[in-house]
């Protein structure tokens, strides 16, 4: 997984909720819903995290 926060929540990225592949990427999510929701805006959510996903950089 390319994340270790979730780009919605800022929470943790949970290994058992379901991913989804964006520009190369798995991104993970905190729990169900989550995936959804970045489906439906996935550079917003993006701009959450840092260059490399290791951080939450947004609000």
């Amino acid at each position: 997984m390319w994340n270790k926060f979730c780009p919605v929540k800022g929470e943790e990225v949970d290994a058992d909720v379901p991913t989804f592949e964006y520009q190369g990427k798995v991104i993970g999510f905190c729990c169900p819903g989550c995936d959804k929701k970045f489906q439906k805006d996935p550079e917003t959510y993006l701009k959450n995290l840092n260059e490399d996903g290791s951080e939450f950089i947004g609000s």
